[in-house]
């Protein structure tokens, strides 16, 4: 390490060399002990320690050349040891131990590499550097590295890490650089933004700060320029400690989003021909890691750095913020109950890197100057005590479903595409074919008919002809047997018998050629019966062209089949993927999903018969209600058996959820038998599925009186005060604040102790409880707006007078958007009536109104509140007297 590393560090530089980082193996950790004897290496999630020496500069070197350095370092033995005089010293264990000679690169590997690593694999990370103003954490962190590549600090090497190990096209990196100055968080990329709030997540807990620049990175390059640019901002000042002091903290927050690609929507064969059926469905995987790194202004006291003025009141802010620091670290290494990280900014901020979820690295930086023993003293003290301090570290992960909707949508355009090309590729060939088949028949049928007609007229004139000539030599003979019967003479001439012998001849030679006209004929009828057979091997195959018309269709049905299974798994993806956004923002209630298939034996006996069917699906609640019956199924919630009554309640919850059939529920006595068991039933479960079955009822205004009339609202009531179930508290506060939507009952529904208990289930600290409970406060003062308006109700709002002023003006402005929707529209309803508007303004309600009227997201509410303050004489005459506009 080089010797500016000291007071005169330079903290400006650039880089634009890039290096690969090699795969990170993880190793059992060494088993060692510290001075307190505990195994820390052992204990998953620890903060890791690392302490640093700094060379002795150019002043030391003259100042103290005649004493020996504090600090003697056994790097071997990740040991320390602090002299107190001449022969005593006291021995310190650390993770590492660098000395003045450990390169840069030697720091980044021991010190952040681990944790760059973890945040590429999806977890929140911390480096930060603690020491004495002077001692070289800037030079640690920050060096930029310009002249030495060397040189280059944490900041920029574990900037080069992330981006050799992610991809711009799928993967993003994006870069916040802060300095808190003064209680005072101030953005080093814009420093127009000098005053940044904390926000901390009710429900998890991270700590984040939505108003700070957040800048895209996709080179090297551009980081550094981002580094230059927030170090020029930074505030430093000349000290007799350092030349160059820093008098802020720098927080650099980096935002990495992987994503780790899941396996494909695979498809598979049925019978090993047919391809496209859906086996499995999985989403992209995004891994979000966090990495903070903290260059702490150095600690100093003020009779050795010469502060006075305002550097003197830096000072102190410095050691304050450090100070609520030590306090915290030290009560997280007591086991302490409460630990103190409100009592500074720095530690809110760092509430995730000590005792939260993140994998921290802290690496101190000494001194060896004797002067300075004390400080040196007091910051190994206080990487003794972080090394204390145990993490739990936690995973962040997500699916992209956005991206899987993408992919499917892609995938079932190219299906369709391709039925269809295959489809019309199927008709053409199939039309081919059979134009082609009867083009051949029509030819074959043609060339029959013409040789068939030759071969007739040839064998019909053949036949004639000779046909003719016998008869003339009929006729000849018959002349020729007259004369000789008229001869006297009984001799036969010689002659005659000649003739004769002539006439056999003739008539043998015709008998062959009959004979040969048989054979023609025979073989024009056998060449006929191959035309016939022709014209049925022809008929056959028109026949398989049929049958495979049909297999082409009863695959294209399949093929629809598989399409529509492809659009229910897309549709169900965007239902779960817009869950969260739909979850509370309609009036009505989500069915309570159960067994009901544990009500009765016919309903187990009925899925068994359908499991043994091949159908592995659960009868659905209409065919349940269909088979069993309403007042079976009413019944069973009298039973003895707990879990029968629980799933039939069950059953009666998802049926309510059905506008159609609540009146059913209702005549059939439903309501009754469920508050009966608000009454007499003392198990969780119950309480919970009922109080949903009497919120989904209460949304109609019929039912509405009903449940009033049959003490619905005691019952209620007297169920929220004794539950503790998040769930159950949600259900009550939702059947009340859909009774708080009814302009009848008001007055019935606060003096039987409605309001009050709305009001107190907001103990319960869960946001879908408040939620409800703003929901019906806002039907209330609704209601009681429209009431006094018509002139029906006079006097303050019930709900001023029960105590809900209070809670309305706390969460106005309450990070949930459901929740504060609800009651910036109950105050609005509220400020109308003129009474209302003293106890509003004591209240501090008339400051929300102004804000709502300015800055509320919804268009409509805000025009509502600006309206509502400019037709109150009263908030007129609070807000000229304030000077608002």
């Amino acid at each position: 390490m080089a010797t500016s590393q000291g007071g005169n560090s330079n903290r400006n530089g650039t880089h634009t060399h890039r290096t690969s980082i090699k795969p990170h193996v993880k190793s059992k950790p060494a088993q060692r002990r510290n001075s307190t004897g505990k195994d820390h290496a052992a204990v998953p999630g620890r903060v890791r320690v690392a302490v640093r020496l700094r060379p002795r500069n150019a002043e030391e070197s003259v100042a103290d050349a005649d004493f020996a350095d504090c600090v003697e370092l056994q790097p071997e033995l990740k040991r320390l040891k602090l002299r107190k005089n001449n022969w005593d010293a006291d021995t310190y264990e650390f993770d590492e131990v660098l000395t003045e000679f450990s390169s840069q690169k030697r720091v980044y590997e021991v010190v952040a590499r681990p944790v760059v690593e973890s945040v590429l694999d999806g977890y929140n990370g911390t480096i930060m550097a603690y020491g004495q103003t002077g001692t070289g954490k800037t030079y640690t962190l920050g060096r930029l590295g310009e002249e030495d590549n060397a040189a280059r600090g944490i900041m920029v090497r574990a900037m080069e890490d992330i981006l050799a190990h992610i991809s711009l096209e799928t993967d993003s990196v994006s870069v916040s650089y802060l300095q808190l100055y003064m209680e005072t968080i101030q953005d080093l990329l814009d420093p127009a933004n000098d005053n940044i709030a904390i926000v901390e997540d009710p429900k998890t807990g991270d700590v984040s700060l939505p108003g700070a620049s957040l800048v895209d990175i996709r080179d090297q390059q551009s980081f550094v320029e981002l580094l230059r640019l927030g170090e020029a901002h930074r505030f430093a000042a000349n000290t007799k400690l350092n030349t160059e002091s820093s008098r802020s903290h720098a927080i650099l927050m980096v935002h990495v989003k992987r994503s780790v690609k899941g396996r494909d929507a695979a498809l598979s064969s049925e019978n090993g021909n047919h391809p496209h059926m859906v086996k499995s469905i999985k989403p992209t995987l995004v891994l979000k890691g966090k990495l903070v790194v903290v260059d702490l202004a150095g600690s100093e006291r003020i009779d050795k750095s010469g502060s006075e003025g305002h550097t003197l009141e830096e000072a102190k802010s410095i050691n304050l913020s450090l100070s609520a620091l030590g306090k915290c670290i030290n009560a997280l290494a007591e086991n302490s109950a409460h630990v103190p990280f409100r009592d500074s900014k720095l530690t809110r901020l760092l509430r995730d890197s000590f005792g939260g979820t993140a994998r921290t690295s802290l690496v101190i930086t000494i001194g060896p100057s004797p002067r300075h023993r004390g400080e040196t003293a007091s910051t190994i003290m206080f990487g003794q005590r972080a090394m204390k301090v145990e993490n739990m570290v936690k995973l962040k992960e997500e699916f992209d479903y956005k991206s899987l909707s993408r992919r499917l949508d892609i995938e079932l355009d190219k299906l369709i595409v391709e039925h269809e090309r295959q489809q019309k590729a199927f008709e053409d060939e199939v039309e081919r074919l059979a134009t082609e088949a009867q083009q051949r028949i029509s030819d074959a049928e043609r060339n029959y008919v013409d040789l068939l007609e030759k071969e007739r007229s040839k064998y019909q004139k053949d036949y004639m002809e000779s046909i003719k000539k016998l008869e003339e030599q009929l006729v000849m003979n018959q002349r020729k047997n007259e004369e000789l019967h008229m001869k006297s003479s009984g001799e036969i001439p010689r002659v005659s018998l000649e003739e004769l012998a002539d006439l056999k001849k003739m008539l043998q030679k015709e008998t062959h050629l009959r004979k040969a006209a048989e054979g023609e004929l025979n073989n024009l009828k056998s060449q006929v019966a191959e035309l016939k057979k022709s014209e049925a091997s022809g008929k056959s195959e028109i026949l398989k062209l049929h049958n495979m018309l049909e297999d082409k269709e009863h695959q294209t049905k399949k093929l629809e089949g598989e399409i529509a299974i492809l659009q229910s798994h897309l549709l169900q993806l965007r239902l779960e993927a817009d869950e969260t956004r739909r979850h509370f923002d309609r009036g009505g209630f989500e069915k309570e999903t159960g067994g009901p298939n544990s009500l009765t034996a016919q309903v187990k006996q009925q899925q068994q018969q359908q499991q043994a069917s091949g159908n592995g699906e659960k009868p659905s609640i209409a065919k349940l209600f269909e088979q069993v019956g309403l007042q079976k199924i009413l019944s069973l919630l009298e039973a003895e058996d707990a879990d029968v009554r629980i799933h039939a309640v069950k059953v009666v919850a998802n049926l309510a959820a059905e506008e159609t059939n609540q009146g059913k529920i209702v005549e059939a006595g439903g309501l009754t038998s469920l508050l009966n068991l608000l009454k007499s039933s003392q198990d969780e479960t119950i309480h919970r599925v009922a109080a949903g079955a009497i919120a989904n009822l209460a949304m109609n205004e019929a039912n509405q009186e009903l449940i009033m009339v049959q003490g619905g609202i005691s019952l209620l009531s007297m169920t929220a005060a004794n539950a503790e179930d998040p769930q159950t508290l949600r259900m009550v506060a939702g059947a009340i604040a859909n009774l708080c939507g009814n302009d009848k009952l008001q007055t019935k529904l606060r003096s039987e102790g409605g309001i009050k208990a709305l009001l107190g289930m907001v103990r319960c600290r869960h946001p879908d409880v408040h939620a409800q409970v703003a929901r019906g406060i806002a039907n209330f003062a609704k209601c009681e707006s429209r009431a006094s308006s018509q002139g029906t109700k006079s006097g303050r709002s019930f709900l001023i007078e029960d105590g809900a002023l209070p809670w309305i003006v706390q969460n106005a402005n309450n990070e949930a958007s459901s929740v504060r929707r609800h009651i910036e529209l109950a105050l609005c309803h509220l400020a109308q009536h003129e009474i209302n508007a003293r106890d509003m303004i004591s209240g501090g309600a008339l400051w929300e109104l102004v804000r709502i009227s300015r800055d509320c997201s919804r268009e409509d509410i805000k025009t509502l509140a600006h309206r509502t303050l400019l037709s109150s004489p009263t908030f007129q005459v609070e807000m000229r007297r304030l000077r608002v506009n």
